[in-house]
């Protein structure tokens, strides 16, 4: 691309600049922000131009950026490696754009909505009850990846809204320790399962699940009414309804899910159940229209006005060309302290490829490293490497303005720690600067030239500031939608498919091989998988052939030492 070429060449310019310098233009502030969806966004403390947002805006419109955003909202198969659509946005429209756009598989839509708050409301009620006819007190989730992340942020993030008396947890670690921790703390008889897997065959989810179920039914001593309360308390979210009722769930607790809806992308349909039997409906609802009100403003708005196409390009800008491979997501609210981990798999496994939609090697690098924690615990850990080390990581600070506590000093502070890091990492200090401060504290000559190195900081890093009023379903959702399309844009402009992740499969392949060696003999020679090291050797087409090193490893589980 001629504009990727013309940004490597203004980046020259741009990396011996200050940000400092860019705030000559007094209107720098209010030009370089957009209010939108209750969310407002500060990049004015970016390393950009005009000059170089004009050639951003060029890029994405030679990349057909309009078209395949309007592609996106109509339908068309856009997840060219699947051949699927991709059509989350539609689980957030009104009813009159899902019958428009989804036409009979509209009914199901609309159905399986229905149905859903429909359980909410029993449950919240009383109307749906146990086996043993008693209140439900507790919710398990059982998923992993995009069936758990997007549930994991949300129940943390509306903690404030919790308002069903539900406690609900969320269970995707394989470590049986996660799942004894939590069985512990509560009560099988009241206690509610809602299963989430599309194929209902991920590995992990159906481990965690079986082993649920058999805690359940221990607790039962009636064997009619082990099976009884699977089905009674068991829900689905999956397109297996065969695999889903074989293991004892109801097929009427069952809600499907849609080949056009990603994993990652899913948490608008059932699988947000979960979420709904905490916050309720009525917020569920809210968080819905939050992300539908940012799905407008993406679909109509002008690119040098639009929240998600400024994000992403100015993180293209960062990444191809100034060349920062990391991208640190920092919000100072205790609320969204599950919303790193939840970007760094949204983005990371949307975008982190380097193959293009049309299989051809790609000659620029795509995705960053996303990592993240919430402020201020973040300032007393890796933000010293943000400071001092040579490495420059692009930041996004998110606040809200008014805390959901009572403790309104800490939320100042909390403020104000926000708004100071952003300033610090732009600002830095120079070792002139660092000279003097210790001068006016009347250290000696000497100590100042062995100390002040010490204190300097390299400054002139880039970040954005996205604030909201107050973090309510409304923002959370639009913050979330915001992601979503930041990352979409992306993916168009570095002509990758954002929508499938064929490096997570690899892993599972491999995963049952090694199982399989640990089920079989204990001599890595006689494996009856045939996966010993000279399969490995032998075999450059047989990625599925497990090296010398995991075989080995295998044995020192099977002997349970190390010795």
């Amino acid at each position: 691309m001629t504009e990727l070429a013309k940004l490597k060449t203004e980046a020259v310019a741009a990396n011996t600049r200050s940000i400092n310098s860019l705030f000559a233009d007094e209107h720098r502030a209010d030009n370089y922000a957009v209010l939108s969806s209750g969310l407002y966004l500060d990049y004015s403390k970016q390393n950009v131009n005009k000059q170089e947002l004009e050639t951003l805006f060029s890029l994405a419109k030679n990349s057909q950026l309009t078209e395949k955003i309007q592609a996106m909202f109509n339908g068309q198969r856009i997840n060219n490696t699947e051949d699927r659509a991709v059509l989350h946005t539609a689980l957030r429209a009104t009813e009159a754009e899902k019958i428009n756009l989804l036409g009979e598989q509209s009914a199901e839509v609309l159905e399986t909505e229905k149905t859903m708050s429909a359980i909410v409301d029993g449950v919240c009620s009383g109307k749906l009850l146990t086996l043993s006819k008693k209140r439900y007190t507790d919710v398990i989730a059982i998923g992993i990846g995009g069936s758990y992340y997007g549930i994991k942020v949300s129940l943390s993030a509306l903690q404030p809204f919790h308002c069903t008396g539900l406690n609900v947890h969320v269970i995707a670690n394989v470590d049986g320790a996660a799942l004894q921790e939590k069985l512990a703390t509560i009560h099988s008889e009241t206690t509610l399962v809602v299963v989430i897997s599309k194929t209902f065959t991920t590995q992990e989810t159906l481990l965690n699940a079986q082993a649920i179920k058999s805690w359940m039914i221990s607790h039962v001593a009636d064997k009619t009414s082990q099976t009884k309360i699977i089905a009674k308390q068991w829900y689905a979210v999956s397109t297996n309804i065969i695999k889903a009722t074989a293991f004892g769930i109801n097929e009427n607790n069952i809600l499907p899910m849609w080949d056009w809806v990603g994993g990652r992308f899913s948490l608008w349909s059932a699988v947000g159940l979960p979420l709904a039997l905490a916050i309720g409906n009525e917020n569920f609802a809210q968080l819905k229209a939050g992300a539908r009100a940012m799905d407008e403003h993406f679909r109509t708005t002008d690119f040098n006005q639009n929240m998600p196409v400024l994000m992403a390009l100015i993180g293209i800008w960062n990444r191809n060309a100034l060349g920062h491979s990391s991208l640190a997501i920092l919000p100072y609210d205790h609320a969204l302290r599950a919303l790193p981990g939840y970007l760094q798999q949204t983005d990371m496994e949307s975008n982190g490829k380097s193959v293009s939609n049309n299989g051809e090697k790609l000659p620029w690098l795509t995705a960053p490293v996303v990592f993240g924690q919430e402020g201020t615990n973040g300032q007393h850990a890796f933000m010293q490497l943000m400071h001092q080390s040579d490495d420059i990581i692009p930041s996004d600070f998110i606040l809200a303005l008014n805390g959901s506590s009572k403790y309104f000093d800490h939320q100042k502070v909390l403020v104000a720690n926000c708004f100071a890091q952003s300033e610090a990492l732009m600002q830095g200090k120079t070792l002139e600067q660092a000279s003097h401060e210790l001068k006016s504290l009347g250290m000696s000559e000497q100590k100042i030239r062995q100390l002040a190195p010490h204190k300097v900081m390299k400054g002139n890093t880039p970040s954005n500031t996205l604030v909201m009023d107050a973090l309510t379903p409304f923002t959370l959702g639009a913050t979330l939608a915001l992601y979503e399309h930041k990352i979409f844009v992306q993916g168009v402009i570095w002509q990758v498919n954002s929508f499938d992740q064929w490096g997570v499969e690899l892993g599972k392949v491999l995963g049952g091989k090694v199982l399989a060696a640990m089920d079989g003999s204990h001599s890595s020679g006689s494996s009856s998988s045939g996966l010993d090291s000279s399969s490995s050797n032998n075999s450059a087409l047989n990625s599925g052939a497990l090296s010398s090193s995991t075989l080995n490893l295998v044995k020192k589980f099977k002997s349970k030492s190390i010795k």
